[in-house]
């Protein structure tokens, strides 16, 4: 067990508080530097993408994950044109594929279905995610329909810019 002297402890903690940086600031300095602490916290998300933005316009490289492709699973080719065209007029995607049917099973209420179904397949800016799912799901026939999407790792940096083009970062979407 350390024995420390009560003395030379006393002498410490007083030099320590006369010699504080914290005694030469005003509590208006203090509260100032906690509240742009905070500041500087919660805006992370947007000075991270903004120095990534600018990083990536310096030196041509591609940003992984700012593109996405979503996969839609449609009844009819009819509701597959009707939600692709929706999505383009609102300069939503920058691309709509329409593929052929495709065979599918899956399990519903506890029960093997099968189905034949269209597949969408979009590009967009990965920020439209949340909005293209919600959009979607107001106008999608199927009670629980597949939105799936996939953040793109690298590509054509023309192609990306060219999505970038066709997708604004701000477009209102309704319903």
């Amino acid at each position: 067990m350390a024995f420390i002297h009560t003395g030379k402890l006393d002498w410490l903690c007083h030099r320590w508080q006369r010699d504080s940086v914290f005694q030469t600031f005003s509590r208006s300095t203090c509260v100032f530097v906690l509240g742009t602490v905070l500041l500087t916290l919660a805006l992370y998300p947007v000075l991270r993408t903004l120095g990534v933005q600018l990083h990536s316009a310096l030196t041509g490289s591609y940003v992984a994950g700012h593109h996405s492709i979503m996969l839609i699973n449609c009844p009819t080719e009819q509701t597959a044109k009707d939600i692709g065209r929706a999505l383009m007029e609102k300069r939503m995607v920058a691309c709509v594929n329409i593929l052929p049917r495709a065979a599918t099973m899956y399990y519903w209420k506890g029960e093997i279905q099968e189905a034949t179904e269209i597949l969408l397949l979009l590009r967009t800016r990965s920020s439209k995610i949340q909005k293209l799912t919600e959009y979607i799901m107001s106008i999608h026939p199927y009670e629980n329909p597949e939105i799936l999407s996939f953040p793109v790792e690298d590509g054509s940096l023309d192609y990306m810019k060219w999505i970038d083009d066709a997708v604004p970062i701000n477009t209102p979407v309704t319903t």
